[in-house]
């Protein structure tokens, strides 16, 4: 322990007094330093409390000074509470859209300005601004609340109780700066956001809405051979969606969703879909949020899902939120929630009926420059891996709070703390949209952070010779890939504009890659192959390489068997 090497030894082996054995000196040295640990901890953490803002209301100054009314849009899916709250943005003088995806803060800005409004777009990725603008439409993560408008709509509130993100609808319910909040979101979430008023002492309006169609579940499974048009297919994986369109474009033309396409091919393929150039939609749960479809029927695939951590049964609220986009007002007139086999219908029959738990506090509060910066003095550190986990263990705030999940936030910062950089700079690394899940991001990510070391610019190196269309799945998972690689670069540059200054050659790079992916999803010819012997495999196979050529390893004679073969596993 630091304290014993710096303080306790020293004095030890110095002293005339006390005559031990070196063996007896490393015993005693060991169980002093396991003692003072804890306390050490416990003053580290007192002076932390004692140094920081944890009434969390007063991070956010303007805010306070404005006493604001809050008005909770209280509804379903499909019952126009978040259509209201936007009239009332538009017809406001000054205004702020909070929207939970870059998605829907695009189309955010695009419907302010088709009704005549100056306005302007702002997320982790890209910014159109309007130096005429009245109007704001941004990511929630990135609200600024430095500056205070009439009406700020927060989307989507229920997402207070997300693991990872519900701190970004902490802050901006906590700090909006906005005469009046307007909230959108489910009634399980009203308790939670009633106490949270409460705690403000700001005044609260709830106005409840009601589904403007009807929602019916279906008696029994549909056969895969009798989908009507209009229908949407949910399926929880990449893997799943891709089998499912394989399957159905023997006798449809399908679009697919999911998460790891950009919200470009996203709308275009939403687009396809609504104009009826395809029968199907085959989805991720990336359709419960952002896309208004002419949905007539919607079939769950499975009834389990894994959420990062563990694969586990859906609950109620998603199975209300994704069931929720069939039978779209404007669209249908009534909506049909059903199953692939019987074993799936009967579980989200009893969930599409159960009851919503309400969510729940304490809600979360991310780690703030200004934390890390005292921790890091305190802790007398500059390890970002440290300071976080610190502020994990540690922080403390009054009121309905904690501290937030920071998981992987960890993993990359420690990928960060292996160069030579400063605290402020180790701590907007670490903030950044890596997804080091895929190879190819984690080294692409060690190489900006080389670049960031050494002080010199970072060149986007753009993607060669694509062809028409990607003819294997690893093909298509590469072009995505590189679209995340864009996504990451474009945000960098907003935080280190002097080093990642190649921003238009990484934008016409993303309008080609997506444009071939796009392709590639219409033409649906690309294939499953085994990376071994190049044979066809079914997108359900779970392996990357097929029996055969794993039995020939085995057997210590096939490609690459020089120790009896291996089957490899590869992210789908």
């Amino acid at each position: 322990h630091e304290f014993v090497v710096r303080f306790v030894e020293p004095q030890i082996r110095a002293s005339n007094t006390l005559k031990f054995k070196e063996k007896s000196k490393r015993r005693i040295l060991f169980h002093f330093g396991e003692y003072i640990k804890p306390l050490l901890e416990k003053q580290k953490r007192e002076e932390l409390l004692a140094k920081t803002i944890r009434d969390f209301k007063n991070l956010f100054p303007l805010a306070r000074e404005l006493k604001r009314k809050i008005v909770f849009h209280v509804g379903p899916t499909n019952s126009g509470k978040t259509y209201a709250a936007l009239k009332e943005l538009e017809a406001a003088t000054t205004g702020y859209y909070l929207a939970p995806l870059r998605l829907l803060a695009l189309e955010g800005y695009e419907n302010l300005q088709k009704n005549g409004i100056h306005a302007s777009l702002i997320t982790g990725e890209e910014e159109i601004i309007d130096e005429e603008s009245t109007h704001i439409s941004s990511t929630i993560e990135m609200m600024n609340g430095s500056v205070d408008v009439d009406v700020c709509v927060i989307d989507e509130i229920q997402m207070i109780s997300d693991r990872d993100r519900g701190w970004a609808w902490a802050n901006a319910l906590m700090g909006a700066p906005a005469k009046k909040v307007i909230l959108t979101g489910s009634a399980n979430a009203l308790p939670a956001v009633t106490e949270l008023c409460e705690y403000l002492g700001e005044e609260l309006e709830v106005i409840h809405f009601e589904r403007k169609n009807e929602l019916t579940m279906m008696p029994k499974p549909v056969s895969m051979k009798k989908i009507e048009p209009q229908t949407a297919i949910v399926a929880f994986s990449r893997r799943d969606v891709l089998s499912l369109k394989q399957q159905l474009s023997e006798r449809y033309s399908v679009s697919v969703v999911y998460g790891n396409l950009s919200p470009e091919v996203r709308r275009e393929e939403a687009r396809r879909f609504r104009e009826g150039e395809s029968q199907i939609l085959v989805s991720t749960d990336a359709i419960a949020m952002g896309l208004n479809l002419p949905i007539k029927t919607l079939l769950f695939a499975k009834d389990n899902k894994f959420d990062g951590l563990r694969r586990r049964e859906l609950l109620p609220t998603e199975v209300s939120q994704i069931a929720g986009r069939a039978g779209r007002y404007g669209f249908e007139e009534k909506g049909y929630v059903g199953a692939l086999d019987d074993n799936t219908l009967s579980t989200i029959d009893s969930l599409f009926y159960a009851p919503l738990p309400d969510i729940e506090l304490p809600v979360s509060v991310m780690a703030s420059l200004e934390h890390v910066m005292l921790i890091g003095e305190i802790l007398e550190t500059e390890n970002i891996t440290t300071i976080l986990g610190f502020f994990a263990d540690n922080m403390e705030f009054d009121g309905p709070f904690n501290a937030a999940n920071i998981d992987s936030m960890l993993e990359i910062a420690a990928i960060v703390d292996e160069y030579h950089l400063d605290l402020k700079t180790r701590f907007y690394l670490s903030c950044a949209p890596a997804s080091i899940s895929s190879p190819y991001i984690e080294s692409v990510f060690h190489r900006y952070i080389k670049q960031v070391e050494a002080g010199g610019q970072v060149l986007y190196i753009p993607p060669r010779d694509l062809p028409a269309f990607a003819q294997t799945n690893d093909m298509l998972l590469n072009a995505e890939d590189r679209v995340r690689e864009i996504s990451l670069y474009l945000w960098l540059s907003f935080k280190f504009p002097d080093i990642f200054q190649d921003v238009e050659k990484a934008l016409q790079a993303r309008v080609r890659l997506n444009n071939y992916i796009e392709n590639s999803l219409r033409q649906g010819h690309f294939t499953k192959q085994c990376r071994k012997c190049g044979k066809v495999l079914d997108f359900s196979y779970r392996f990357s390489i097929c029996d055969e050529c794993h039995s020939r390893g085995k057997r210590g004679y096939g490609n690459n068997s020089s120790r009896g073969g291996y089957r490899g596993r590869r992210r789908r």
